[in-house]
C-alpha cells in the first residue's frame, strides 16, 4: 500500500522547561514504580520526600543551562530530520512525534495528537541506544497505558535498543577520530567512556543496561583500533545511599590524574544534550579534573542530529 501512514513516536526522559518545573519534573521521576519499586502509599511518600529536598539542587543545575532543559528542543530537532530523512527513503506518508516519560509533552497528549493523524500503523522508536526497564521499558508501559485508555487501537511495534548498530557507534568514532587528529600525542589521553549509572540491584534483577553499554563501547572501541587508545567504561550520575554499578566516572578523572593521563570524555549512553552532559561533564566534571591535575579535559559531543546517526535511525524504522 503506497500510501500506508506511519506514525513514528520518539521518546527520552524528558526535562523541566523552567525553574517552577523543577520539583514536579523530580516528581513524576521518582514517583515511576520502575525507579522507586515500593508500593503506594510509600513511593508517593517517598517520591514528595526527595523530590522536595532535591529540589533546590536541580534548579542550581538548570541554573547554569538557561533555567532549563534543552531536551525537547535538542529531540525537536531530530525528530524534524528523521521525518524529513523518513519521507525523502520510504514509501508512504511518516509523520514523527515525540513524548517525554517525565515532563511534557506527555505521553498522554501524544497518544490523542496520534490518534488524529490516523496512522495505519506506529513505531516505537525509544533515543536510549541500551535498553533499560529503567529508560526505554517504563516509556513503553506509559505508551500502552495511554493508548489503551484512549482505546488507539493502530498496532504498534517496537524498537528495542541499538547498542552495537553501526550508525550509532561509528557516529561517535567519527567525532572522537576528529579530535584525535588534532592531538601531537594520543598516548597522553585516556577514553573515560561514559553512561547514565544504575542500582546495582536492578542490574542484579536482570535488567540488559550494563551488558549494552560495554557493547556500544566495545564496538566503538572496534572502530578505533588503529589508534590503540587505552580507555575504561565508567558511570555518572549516582544519586541516593544504594549501591550503584560502576567504575564511577568521578573516581576515574581522579585515577586519571594520579596516572597523569589526560582525558578525552565520551557521553555512550546519551544521544542529545541536557542537563548530564552540559552541566555534569562540562562544568563539574571538569572541575573535578582540574582538581585532581588532569592537564586537558575534552569533552566529546552528543550524536544530536547528525545525518548519520538519523540515517541510522531511519533505517531502523524502514526495516520495521
Amino acid at each position: 500500500m503506497m500510501n500506508k501512514k506511519t506514525a513514528v513516536v520518539m521518546f527520552n526522559l524528558g526535562g523541566p522547561d523552567c525553574l517552577d518545573a523543577v520539583q514536579p519534573f523530580l516528581f513524576n521521576l521518582f514517583y515511576d514504580p520502575a525507579i522507586i519499586t515500593l508500593p503506594n502509599p510509600f513511593r508517593w511518600l517517598i517520591a514528595k520526600s526527595i523530590s522536595r529536598k532535591r529540589a533546590p539542587i536541580a534548579r542550581a543545575i538548570y541554573g547554569k543551562i538557561g533555567n532549563k532543559s534543552p531536551i525537547l528542543q535538542e529531540t525537536e530537532k531530530q525528530r524534524i530530520a528523521l521525518e524529513k530523512t523518513l519521507n525523502s527513503q520510504g514509501n508512504g506518508e511518516y509523520k514523527c512525534f515525540v513524548f517525554m516519560r517525565y515532563w511534557h509533552p506527555l505521553a498522554q497528549q501524544i497518544v490523542e495528537e496520534v490518534k488524529t493523524y490516523q496512522p495505519d500503523q506506529i513505531i516505537l522508536l525509544p533515543l536510549y541506544p541500551q535498553y533499560s526497564i529503567t529508560t526505554t521499558g517504563t516509556g513503553i508501559i506509559e505508551w500502552h497505558k495511554w493508548a489503551k485508555k484512549s482505546n488507539l487501537t493502530t498496532p504498534y511495534r517496537v524498537i528495542k535498543d541499538y547498542p552495537d548498530h553501526i550508525f550509532y557507534v561509528q557516529t561517535i568514532a567519527d567525532m572522537i577520530c576528529q579530535k584525535l587528529l588534532t592531538l601531537n600525542d594520543k598516548s597522553e589521553y585516556r577514553l573515560l567512556l561514559s553512561a547514565h549509572g544504575l542500582p546495582k540491584k536492578t542490574i542484579e534483577a536482570g535488567d540488559v543496561y550494563q551488558i549494552q553499554v560495554e557493547m556500544t563501547c566495545e564496538a566503538i572501541m572496534r572502530e578505533l583500533k588503529e589508534y590503540n587508545m587505552e580507555y575504561v567504561i565508567c558511570y555518572q550520575s549516582r544519586v541516593g545511599p544504594l549501591e550503584w554499578i560502576g567504575p564511577s566516572t568521578d573516581d576515574e578523572i581522579e585515577r586519571a590524574g594520579l596516572d597523569h593521563k589526560k582525558i578525552i570524555m565520551v557521553p555512550v549512553a546519551f544521544v542529545s544534550e541536557h542537563s548530564e552532559t552540559l552541566v555534569e561533564l562540562d562544568i563539574e566534571y571538569k572541575e573535578l579534573a582540574i582538581e585532581k591535575n588532569v592537564q586537558d579535559y575534552i569533552r566529546i559531543n552528543t550524536v544530536g542530529d547528525q545525518q548519520k546517526f538519523i540515517d541510522g535511525l531511519a533505517k531502523l524504522v524502514l526495516e520495521n
